[in-house]
């Protein structure tokens, strides 16, 4: 079960080390950087991209590492709705500037609407994410530009987006921005499942909200298979980007709104050589 507790030694181990980065009272948090690209000699621009889970939390010690990873702007893609139901807003950030781009603006949360998203998510079933995963490259064109136009326009300035895990609207433009320089399926799927690990600190908080929502009082399995982020899940979204929108670029294009050159700067900022020593 995916939310079964893992081993505190094996996860204090894995989150020591990258692509992990430690910002206090912020969970599940990722250098993009550092991953080989289709252009041979060549990688992700570490420090420029992170990903992660909700910034709501990031206490004064965060705020610290927020801003010495040279992050200078946060982007949070999570509607209105979500921030009002889990009681999260946006912080305020000394430093940092916090961009709302909401991917969906707003969520049926009525109880009808929740037991029938429920049911299909809890299933576990790869082809309820895909639906979910279609949704989002739907309706994410506008919020999605915003993150990407500041890497072509801001290269040396890093930046840090987030949903509420850190794991879907999150992981389909990880998956997207990684697609787009050529990493290869296998490492983009590994960074999606590396969420399993990296949500662990939040475990007991995500259990608590869960708890309140009577479909999962008694179907916790349930809330294991909404809450996973494996593998085969992310190989079939990169299918489905390639067999619906002839991979990351045309989306980009037809979708999002950038043209060739914007795609062409984009991928020069996101790219560094291999250092030497």
């Amino acid at each position: 079960m995916d939310l079964a507790p893992l081993d505190p030694a094996y996860v204090a181990e894995q989150l020591s080390r990258p692509p992990f980065v430690t910002i206090s009272g912020v969970v599940n948090v990722r250098d993009l950087g550092s991953y080989p690209t289709g252009q041979p000699g060549f990688i992700t621009k570490p420090g420029l991209v992170y990903r992660a889970g909700e910034v709501s939390h990031i206490t004064e010690e965060g705020v610290r590492q927020l801003r010495d990873l040279g992050v200078t702007t946060v982007y949070d893609l999570r509607s209105e709705t979500e921030m009002h139901k889990y009681e999260t807003p946006i912080p305020t950030i000394e430093g940092v500037e916090v961009v709302h781009v909401p991917v969906f603006k707003t969520e049926d949360y009525s109880p009808e609407a929740m037991a029938k998203r429920f049911e299909l998510y809890a299933s576990g079933k790869v082809e309820a994410f895909m639906e979910l995963y279609s949704q989002i490259l739907d309706n994410a064109g506008p919020a999605f530009g915003v993150v990407l136009r500041h890497i072509r326009d801001r290269p040396n300035e890093g930046c840090l987006f987030h949903c509420t895990a850190g794991k879907d609207r999150t992981g389909v433009l990880a998956a997207l921005l990684l697609k787009l320089v050529g990493v290869d399926d296998e490492a983009i799927a590994r960074d999606y499942a590396l969420t399993r690990v990296g949500r662990e600190p939040a475990r007991e908080m995500v259990m608590a909200r869960l708890a309140k929502v009577p479909f999962f009082q008694a179907n916790a399995d349930g809330a294991s298979n909404m809450l996973s982020s494996r593998h085969e899940t992310m190989v079939a979204f990169l299918r489905m980007l390639d067999q619906r929108y002839d991979g990351a670029a045309e989306y980009l294009q037809k979708v999002v709104g950038l043209t060739d050159e914007d795609i062409i700067t984009i991928r020069k900022n996101f790219c560094v050589p291999i250092s030497k020593s």
